[in-house]
Order: structure tokens, then C-alpha cells, then sequence
């Protein structure tokens, strides 16, 4: 059974940082793309941010050149590095890894302006 296990979540002021860290157990993170969506208050759940077993990246339009994605394929652990935090960014985000599709448990992010 995958689990999926996100910390680092927290509360920060708009114009800083956190990152997110995503572990997972099972034996076929190396293989799978993994991914972090968020879902704020009352809207739907989005991607934020993908990367591939190769390492290939894609981020949403909201986030790009504010978020890094990465992955330690050694440590069985993804990554989501956010700076320049805005308020806008407030959310519960999840992590994603979609061979097998798993998701974890979400991570609260408040941005306090």
C-alpha cells in the first residue's frame, strides 16, 4: 500500500517562503510522476505543479518563477519549494503521485497579508 505522508505546511506572511515535503512509501515512486495540487476554501482542487520520473517540470501560470518542484528519488520524497508567497496562495495542498494514483492526506498553507 502507498501512503503518502505531506508536512511543512504553516503560517507565513505574503512575501515568504515554505516548502512542502511529500514522503512516500512503495516501491514504485522512482517510476511515477508526482505532483502538488491545492484546494483553497470553496473552489476546486488545481494543479500547482508537476515533475516527471525524468525530472521534467510544469507549473501553473499563477506560480511560475515563485514555486520549484523537485524530487529526491534516494529519499522517496518530492518537493515543493514556494517563495514570494502571496495571500492568494492560501490553501490545503495535496500531494499526488499518479502510478498507482495515490494522494496524501493535504498540508494547510496560510499566507497572512
Amino acid at each position: 500500500q502507498v501512503q503518502l505522508v505531506e508536512s511543512g505546511g504553516g503560517l507565513v506572511q505574503a512575501g515568504g517562503s515554505l516548502r512542502l515535503s511529500c514522503a512516500a512509501s512503495g516501491s514504485f515512486f522512482a517510476f511515477s510522476p508526482m505532483a502538488w495540487y491545492r484546494q483553497a476554501p470553496g473552489k476546486q482542487r488545481e494543479l500547482v505543479a508537476r515533475i516527471t520520473s525524468a525530472g521534467a517540470t510544469n507549473y501553473a501560470d499563477s506560480v511560475k518563477g515563485r514555486f520549484t518542484i523537485s524530487r529526491d528519488n534516494a529519499k522517496n520524497t518530492v518537493y515543493l519549494q514556494m517563495s514570494s508567497l502571496k495571500p492568494e496562495d492560501t490553501a490545503v495542498y495535496y500531494c499526488n503521485q499518479e502510478v498507482p494514483t495515490r494522494w496524501g492526506q493535504g498540508t494547510q498553507v496560510t499566507v497572512s497579508s
